[in-house]
């Protein structure tokens, strides 16, 4: 049967209602913006989109031992932190100059910073952790261009200013496919800088683990790496306790071997910081879509 798709009636009523808190939101301090959208997430918008039975599904498949006191608190701190994320990435200056001050820790910095003054391609890999963009902020505060690959939205009215806002954050940015391809290779050779995000389900990608399940992921940033010779560089921005403030920490560069070998290197590093910040990864996610669909069969 054909997949359905949404009419463009509903994409622009949903456009609509999200430009529309976005906006109301924008028209508050910072300080007061970021913790509301993180309340609003949790309380108006997980129960009704489906993402506190989505989160109890994914951490049952993967961490079933979870006690169900735990396994409660991430269900509320869970989309409080995809809250904070959303209204962070639209605040762009000042999203910049507070991220841009965040710490930057890891045996990866120095290698990145003799890797940029032999003008050797950097790529930043990362994941749905924290706020993502924080980490490229402070690279950008501390004089680095580091573009960005990105999938557009689905919503064709969504995705024009969530494209717009990504840029507000820095530039190039690049979408996946076609479109995105040459520039972001062109980047790459002249030894520009890169971030990409590892966790997303691909449905061609390779039959890896994460969390100890069979997680699809894209072998393309090692493909990358490899052929360009680039550093693979994990990179995570943790949300500090105060809920605003991040620390950048930046792990040493994975090993080049084979894409598969280090693509699994990546997942295992996402994987141990997940483990010692839960409530940080977007359990939202899908990420386990095929060994999930492999299991009820």
């Amino acid at each position: 049967m054909p997949k359905k798709t949404k009419s463009p009636a509903r994409d622009w009523i949903e456009n609509a209602a999200l430009r529309g808190l976005i906006g109301g939101l924008l028209l508050l301090p910072y300080r007061v913006r970021v913790p509301l959208c993180g309340w609003i997430m949790t309380h108006v918008i997980a129960p009704m989109a489906g993402y506190r039975d989505r989160i109890r599904t994914n951490l049952a498949f993967v961490l079933p031992d979870l006690p169900k006191e735990e396994v409660e608190r991430l269900v509320r701190k869970v989309p409080d932190n995809v809250g904070r994320t959303v209204i962070e990435s639209y605040s762009g200056a000042e999203f910049l100059k507070h991220a841009g001050a965040s710490p930057v820790r890891g045996p990866g910095l120095a290698e990145v910073d003799k890797a940029h003054a032999e003008k050797r391609p950097v790529i930043f890999l990362t994941g749905h952790f924290g706020n993502y963009e924080a980490s490229r902020a402070a690279m950008t505060a501390r004089g680095y261009t580091v573009g960005v690959l990105y999938r557009p939205m689905n919503n064709r009215y969504f995705n024009k200013h969530y494209v717009a806002a990504m840029e507000s954050l820095g530039t190039p940015a690049f979408p996946r496919g076609r479109q995105g391809l040459g520039g972001m290779l062109r980047h790459l050779k002249s030894g520009g800088k890169l971030g990409m995000l590892i966790d997303l389900h691909m449905y061609d990608g390779a039959r890896l683990t994460f969390f100890g399940q069979t997680a699809m992921t894209a072998l393309s940033a090692a493909d990358l790496a490899l052929k360009y010779k680039a550093l693979l560089v994990p990179t995570y921005a943790v949300r500090q306790e105060n809920g605003l403030d991040f620390e950048i920490v930046m792990e040493a560069p994975i090993p080049h071997t084979d894409p598969a070998t280090m693509t699994q290197a990546l997942n295992d590093s996402l994987e141990a910081l997940v483990r010692q910040h839960l409530d940080q990864w977007f359990w939202i996610h899908r990420r386990w879509k095929a060994a999930m669909k492999k299991r009820r069969r």
